[in-house]
């Protein structure tokens, strides 16, 4: 049986690459488009229902965290305070359908975790105002919460239908 967050995909969709090198050259597409796009869109899911919210992000250097920040008063806070599953999808559609096979998407799976004001809270705080500097006075207002999301795995999709996947290493 499946996890509780794991996709609902086929294994034989996709593309399975074994060993280092290729978990290498799946985490170097991630980087690329976490590094290159400013936002992504958030998946989170409540009363049977999917949601979907832009976000300006940060990823740990490991890319094993991501981090946003949403006011209290919305429906993503709610939907995150119900439950923790989620996705971040980030891509790099153009705006010209002749690059079609240039887009690439990459999707993180995994919990969401609300970060108390703290040393925690300062740290991924500064990743996510390093980033998006524009986003200080947001981020430090009590009207406002930080969420890190704990990646489990990410879906990377290029040339329009070709996915590998990056299962991370819970103890690496």
């Amino acid at each position: 049986m499946k996890g509780p967050d794991e996709p609902l995909i086929d294994g034989d969709d996709i593309k399975e690459r074994a060993g280092a090198a290729a978990d290498a050259a799946v985490q170097a597409r991630v980087r690329l488009l976490a590094e290159s796009q400013p936002y992504a869109v958030l998946c989170t899911q409540g009363d049977g229902h999917p949601y979907g919210s832009l976000v300006a992000f940060a990823f740990s250097q490991d890319l094993r965290h991501a981090v946003f920040v949403t006011p209290v008063a919305t429906r993503k806070y709610r939907l995150l305070s119900e439950c923790d599953n989620v996705a971040l999808v980030i891509d790099n559609r153009p705006n010209n359908p002749d690059q079609l096979m240039e887009i690439e998407a990459v999707t993180g799976t995994g919990r969401s975790q609300m970060i108390q004001r703290g040393d925690e809270f300062d740290q991924w705080a500064g990743l996510l105002v390093t980033r998006h500097p524009y986003l200080e006075t947001f981020v430090n207002a009590p009207t406002c919460a930080l969420f890190r999301i704990d990646i489990v795995r990410f879906l990377h999709v290029g040339r329009f239908q070709e996915v590998s996947r990056w299962i991370l290493d819970a103890h690496a």
